[in-house]
């Protein structure tokens, strides 16, 4: 770039050298750069869930997901990042960029030394850094509407770091946010424990700088067990002010404090949260739930009725949020994770449908929210192989082909 400005950008595809991740290897960043839409960015991080020990995290290295010399060479952008005006007429001339996720923390690890056994490093909150300093200095800090956005575990990035994204960019600029598939929600498993609460947990305390304990002198065999530094540095003050710093990883802790507009976009039956979250692996030894989990055609009607419940508690955990005029929803009934990237959920012929009206791409973020509710029509979500709204749903038969859900929906684009 000669003079780095946004104006200046032209239509090509550039990947850049930044630092860092689990190995210090340089990791890619892959963007489209648009001349036509002036000041406009987008900032896409991919998802890929979590490590939450030295064990998990060297594993890590071993894929793509924790180790830049085993990414992909050729990336897609589809989705609300196609450069194809057909399939993605809001944004497609927008300056797109792909952040390829690797250091297991949605980006909020902060550790300056290797794991001393594994030489790991954990420095997921400077990959965020690096990549935001590169990025203004190659004309971000000229734009005019700037989405941060994520899917997965880039959903949840989104959520977090939604605030200190803006912070970065001019005062007058527009900038919101959008997380698919990242508001996780803190359920207990099928067998009653909480163990997403204690894996996020454990992502926090692996990904800090180191723990120490803290003693009481005052008092006889007090002894405090504390984290310094790190991941939990990097959540929301106005979370970790007043909860355990692991409880700042759900959404439903956070997203009430964001000063930043949210627009959250996920599936009620949440097909990563029913698999890792509602019954994982650790809370069905005998793997009663796998057949069920891979096609729900499959699953039993005790499960559909288990299904049905962590629906109702997802909802639940969203209406805790309370009323906003800078945060809305777009919750449909899919078994799915992930929507904004796919061409098949984004813009097709059977994609998804608000009162037979408004797809996905044409969700556009404004400040003021509309209730609309979901149109489930004969083709909704076929591609995802659901049962039938009446097996499901919580909709009589008569019923199933109209709304599911009365759903607050912020329109995702800048009026």
């Amino acid at each position: 770039m000669v003079k780095g400005a946004m104006e200046l950008w032209l239509h090509a595809i550039f990947t850049l050298q930044i630092v860092l991740i689990t190995e210090g290897h340089p990791v890619d960043i892959t963007y489209l750069q648009s001349a036509v839409a002036k000041g406009a960015v987008i900032h896409k991080y991919m998802g890929g869930a979590w490590c939450n020990n030295a064990t998990t995290c060297l594993e890590r290295t071993k894929t793509r997901l924790g180790s830049s010399k085993l990414m992909l060479m050729t990336v897609s952008f589809s989705g609300i990042l196609s450069n194809k005006p057909e399939f993605n007429p809001d944004f497609y001339n927008w300056n797109r960029i792909r952040i390829k996720y690797c250091d297991g923390s949605s980006f909020t690890g902060d550790v300056a030394a290797a794991d001393p056994k594994t030489k790991v490093f954990y420095r997921g909150a400077r990959i965020f850094s690096a990549v935001m300093e590169d990025f203004l200095a190659k004309g971000m800090k000229n734009a005019q509407n700037a989405i941060l956005a994520g899917c997965s575990a880039g959903g949840l990035a989104a959520i977090l770091h939604c605030d200190r994204f803006k912070g970065l960019l001019p005062p007058g600029a527009k900038v919101k946010c959008l997380s698919d598939a990242g508001f996780f929600i803190n359920s207990q498993t099928i067998s009653g424990t909480s163990h997403i609460e204690q894996f996020y947990s454990e992502v926090v305390n692996t990904h800090s700088l180191r723990k120490f304990y803290r003693f009481d002198f005052t008092r006889p065999k007090s002894v405090t067990l504390s984290w310094i530094q790190g991941s939990a540095k990097n959540l929301p003050q106005s979370c970790t002010s007043r909860l355990k710093p692991g409880l700042c990883f759900f959404p439903q802790n956070v997203a009430q404090q964001i000063q930043t507009p949210l627009l959250l976009v996920n599936a009620a039956y949440d097909s990563w949260q029913i698999k890792h979250i509602l019954a994982p692996e650790v809370a069905d030894p005998h793997g009663t739930w796998r057949n069920c989990k891979l096609d729900i055609l499959k699953c039993l009607s005790a499960q559909l009725q288990t299904m049905q419940a962590f629906r109702s508690e997802f909802l639940k955990a969203l209406n805790s949020l309370g009323p906003s005029s800078t945060r809305g929803y777009y919750i449909n009934s899919c078994y799915a994770h992930c929507q904004t990237g796919t061409q098949e959920t984004w813009l097709m012929d059977d994609s998804l449908v608000l009162n037979g009206t408004v797809r996905n791409h044409e969700l556009k973020i404004i400040s003021k929210l509309h209730l609309t509710t979901i149109d489930t029509s004969k083709k909704l979500c076929s591609y995802r192989r659901l049962p039938k709204q009446l097996e499901i749903g919580i909709m009589k038969e008569n019923d199933s082909k109209r709304s599911i859900v009365l759903t607050p929906v912020t329109k995702l684009a800048f009026e």
